[in-house]
């Protein structure tokens, strides 16, 4: 895996290997929490912790969530300050992108432009990491991952807070999975998270997908329930975006934890998978020789210990988001440089020069229009006189197909996928339009919204109703100006 993060950097010494390690796996406002020992070639469990805090890292005042952080781990007995943290998996973006025959050099610049036109977000506000694999059919793709850096700060000032220290920030499913697990063909992991299945597809030395499918429980009378048939059908959605050869080489399922949900959901989707010629793996435990250490027997897989055991061995985690360092005095020199300013007053003086020079270019340019103008006012104004009277007397029908555009436009913003669909569609007086239907989830709507405002015909597009979270009912409604319409 590639990605657009400076090695990271640790405060242990060269040659000195850490003998402890704290790993903390986020999802939602469920924190699981791992503490591991290091000591002649084995990893024992010395404590652990799974609790719901009260307040959201992604929602909450860092400084309140880092103290009930804190009075969790005391509370545990943990005092290590060292860890290693698994990001929720919902915050992570994913785009694929076939390379084309370009050379090596040009790759980097490829990619950047991909990004920057697949991903909601500036460039600048992602923290991005790359995963290359080759197809069975030797087509080469490249799968990115990016998280946005405000939720990464966000969650660095919580740590902070709890006087915590980060040492790696990834994902828990890519840490779960084992290198040597699997065959050489595709492997599809699924993983029961608190807000939804974690699903990763790889293949070919690479992730080829990862995504979290939302609803996939279902509250009833204050209990969740497991949603298998939702479950199958994101799951054949979202292997139908894999190239087909790709897709055909898929012949393992691995599902991870030991709860009543995983096993419910193995015994649910075997039927369906064996057909399709797919094997289910139940892993429950670490085999003895994980992570090439010894392990106490039956320890049960977590996201969490993956993601410390790895960092303990001085093993990849996968992806990496941990934001980039710099220290103070490379930020003061940055800022006061002599060179700097130079440059920037430079700057300053020539971009001065130019926008006068464009204003004196453009009162030249008004002075010999207002000169033209008046040579022409005249037949102008009998030009005008003429076409308010073809108005008057032209046919009285209209042969715009009005409702054709609107319609046409409507439906080029909603996705191929399926992932947002219309119920019905109310359009008054010609430009008045109302839609309602339902969405995957709420990214869906918003990337569904977005395409419509690009529209130049589009104005006023407002969200009326909201319900639900999976599938997410939804209202809106937009008016349809002049200009376009004529395209038919």
């Amino acid at each position: 895996m590639k990605n657009f993060l400076k090695p990271l950097k640790t405060s242990l010494k060269p040659g000195k290997a850490a003998v402890s390690i704290l790993g903390l796996a986020f999802d939602g406002s469920h924190l699981q929490g791992v503490l591991l020992k290091r000591s002649n070639g084995s990893i024992r469990v010395e404590q652990s912790l799974s609790v719901s805090l009260a307040l959201n890292p992604a929602t909450g005042d860092p400084e309140l969530v880092g103290r009930e952080i804190r009075n969790r781990l005391d509370e545990a007995g943990i005092r290590e300050r060292r860890c290693a943290v698994g990001v929720p998996l919902n915050w992570a973006l994913t785009l694929q992108t076939k390379l084309p025959d370009l050379a090596d050099e040009d790759v980097e610049s490829f990619l950047q432009i991909e990004a920057e036109r697949g991903f909601p977000y500036p460039f600048d506000a992602l923290l991005i990491s790359r995963s290359h694999y080759r197809s069975p059919a030797g087509d080469r793709y490249v799968t990115q991952v990016a998280v946005p850096r405000e939720l990464l700060l966000r969650l660095e000032k919580v740590l902070r807070a709890a006087r915590l220290r980060p040492e790696t920030f990834s994902l828990g499913i890519l840490a779960l999975q084992n290198e040597s697990a699997g065959s050489p063909n595709g492997v599809m992991s699924l993983t029961i998270e608190d807000t939804g299945v974690g699903l990763l597809v790889s293949s070919g030395g690479g992730v080829a997908i990862l995504r979290t499918l939302e609803g996939a429980f279902e509250t009833e009378g204050g209990e969740k329930r497991l949603q298998s048939e939702q479950i199958a059908r994101e799951a054949r959605i979202t292997l139908g975006q894999l190239p087909s050869d790709v897709r055909d080489s898929l012949k393992q399922l691995r599902i991870f934890g030991r709860n009543d949900e995983a096993q419910q959901l193995a015994e649910e989707l075997q039927p369906r998978l064996e057909r399709m010629g797919i094997r289910i793996e139940r892993v429950r435990n670490y085999p003895a020789g994980e992570f090439g250490v010894s392990l106490p027997a039956d320890t049960p897989v977590s996201a969490a210990l993956s993601l410390a055991a790895r960092r303990l061995v001085s093993r990849a985690t996968g992806f990496e988001f941990l934001p980039p360092k710099t220290n103070q005095w490379h930020r003061f020199t940055a800022r006061y440089s002599s060179r700097t300013l130079r440059f920037a007053g430079a700057a300053a003086g020539s971009i001065a020069a130019v926008v006068m020079l464009a204003f004196l270019v453009q009162e030249i340019q008004l002075i010999r229009l207002r000169s033209k103008w008046s040579a022409m006012a005249q037949k102008v104004q009998q030009l005008d006189d003429m076409q308010q009277q073809i108005k008057k007397y032209r046919p009285w029908f209209d042969d715009s197909l009005r409702t054709l555009s609107i319609l046409r436009r409507l439906s080029e913003a909603f996705p191929e996928d399926g992932a947002v669909s219309a119920k019905t569609v109310d359009i008054r007086e010609l430009g008045n339009i109302t839609c309602s239907g339902t969405a995957r989830d709420s990214q869906a709507l918003l990337r569904t919204l977005d395409q419509l405002r690009s529209a130049n015909e589009v104005t006023d597009v407002k969200v009326d109703v909201l319900h639900g979270k999976s599938p997410l009912q939804f209202t809106f409604n937009f008016h349809w100006g002049p200009g376009g319409a004529n395209e038919h």
